[in-house]
């Protein structure tokens, strides 16, 4: 009974005095540990050599490449759908056992993750990091979005983009560490996989604490100081509340769903195909001086589009508090709709400066619009239930996950069949890319102000947990 009021929502309302400040590092510890997602790709040569121990001869047992990439692809729709599933619960028991419960989650999956390497289980695997550790990357995903957005309400954007920039900097802690371990652990007859999920696992636990036990929500009357609500106003910025059951009624809202869908499934294009195209792209036949890209420089340039997604995250959100959500949406399709259209013809050029630039763009906005997406949704149907209508908003993500890589795998299949090599082996992908974000622009474009009528009454409003 004590544990369960420790973590009740009621004994996590900060007192007067709080310093607000100390809410965004609670949250990073949050998204810097489920952020490890990212660096999955570090286990799938070892995941797929576990019987030979020999990834250039692989074991009639070993798992294939494509067995093995269902395991990340579980997760991302697990993170979508328990994000959906969960937002109510969250808004109504609050972040700190939202946070706790993700810990429990995303740890466990490393644990039973670890025994299904240990018996060779892929069913297990799937279960554990799949199943298991994505319910609680989409529970840790969403627990401190709301609590940010109350606590910031003068500058949403920034407040959020901090916290969400250590889902896209996780991998960068993550991936270094992974290969680190599992050294550590390699022996003749074990490639170290298994007790690196142990050590992960226990690694973020406690990380994931710090968090847990220092988020506090503000008291339902507090403001900043010297704060005015829509001091800047816009139509697109509401002064009520629409709550989760009710947004999703609502036009705007599917238009958002769309526009995530588009920007996440344009992103992935790169994200995706990043290392083996632009060594295909810039090889040694196209390059013209006998030196292409090597796997090391493919490397450097997918730890690059890592770091412009990590710093689009903050970027960008930042700035929406200056422009605006809907304005920055516009940016985002509208540059990415013209770079996208450019990658072919700076390949063909063999402009590989150009190129990598491009990409780069490309990615800081993609990270952007994951970042900007929180704050829009409070503009549109208020702060009261955002945690949960962000939660639903995110089986995009879940859709894009799945969508993107058969796209992308599909087009330059096709490509290659046809007997196309080089940039105009990856033409048909861009521009199918591009068409997608012509489709978020205009489903940005079409977002206005919620109707009234689905808005709560605000004395009804003080009864529905914050």
């Amino acid at each position: 009974m004590a544990t369960a009021s420790i973590l009740d929502r009621s004994r996590t309302i900060a007192g007067p005095g709080f310093n607000r400040w100390l809410i965004p590092p609670a949250a990073l510890a949050i998204h810097l540990a489920i952020g490890q997602a990212y660096a999955f790709s570090v286990f799938k040569n070892p995941l797929g050599s576990l019987i030979s121990h020999d990834v250039a001869k692989p074991a009639p047992e070993d798992w294939t490449a494509g067995q093995i990439g269902w395991i990340f692809s579980i997760a991302i729709v697990l993170l979508g759908l328990s994000a959906a599933v969960f937002g109510k619960w969250l808004e109504r028991v609050g972040p700190r056992k939202a946070m706790l419960a993700s810990a429990l989650c995303f740890a466990g999956g490393f644990f039973i993750g670890s025994l299904g390497v240990h018996l060779h289980s892929l069913p297990l695997l799937y279960f554990g990091y799949g199943f298991v550790g994505g319910i609680g990357l989409g529970i840790g995903y969403i627990s401190p979005v709301s609590t940010l957005i109350k606590w910031f309400p003068d500058r949403p954007g920034v407040a959020t983009g901090m916290a969400i920039m250590g889902f896209g900097g996780g991998a960068m802690i993550a991936s270094p560490l992974s290969v680190a371990l599992m050294d550590r652990f390699k022996s003749p007859t074990d490639n170290g996989v298994a007790a690196t999920f142990i050590v992960l696992g226990l690694i973020y636990l406690v990380f994931m604490q710090l968090g847990v036990w220092t988020i506090r929500v503000p008291a339902d009357d507090w403001k900043p100081e010297g704060y005015v609500p829509n001091a800047q106003h816009s139509a697109l910025i509401t002064t009520g509340n629409v709550l989760a059951d009710e947004a999703i009624k609502t036009p705007q809202f599917w238009m958002l769903w769309v526009v995530l869908c588009m920007n996440v499934t344009a992103g992935i294009g790169i994200l995706e195909t990043a290392s083996p195209m632009i060594q295909e792209i810039f090889s040694d036949k196209f390059m013209g001086t006998g030196k292409g890209v090597t796997a090391a420089a493919a490397a450097g340039f997918v730890g690059l589009l890592s770091l412009f997604n990590l710093l689009g995250r903050f970027f960008w959100s930042s700035a929406s508090d200056k422009l605006g959500r809907k304005t920055n949406y516009m940016i985002y399709f509208g540059l990415g709709i013209v770079l996208y259209a450019l990658l072919p013809t700076l390949g063909r050029n063999v402009s590989l400066t150009f190129f990598v630039i491009a990409c780069c763009v490309i990615l800081s906005m993609y990270g952007g619009g994951f970042a900007t997406l929180p704050a829009y949704l409070s503009d549109l149907f208020g702060k009261k239930q955002v945690g949960a209508i962000h939660g639903r908003v995110l089986t995009a993500w879940s859709t894009a996950g799945i969508l993107g890589p058969t796209l992308v795998n599909y087009l330059h299949d096709n490509a290659k069949a046809k007997g196309l090599t080089g940039a105009a082996s990856f033409q048909s992908l861009f521009y199918t890319m591009a068409g997608l974000l012509v489709i978020g622009f205009l489903a940005n474009l079409a977002i206005t102000a919620v109707n009234e009528k689905y808005f709560v009454h605000e004395e009804a409003a003080r009864k529905v947990p914050a």
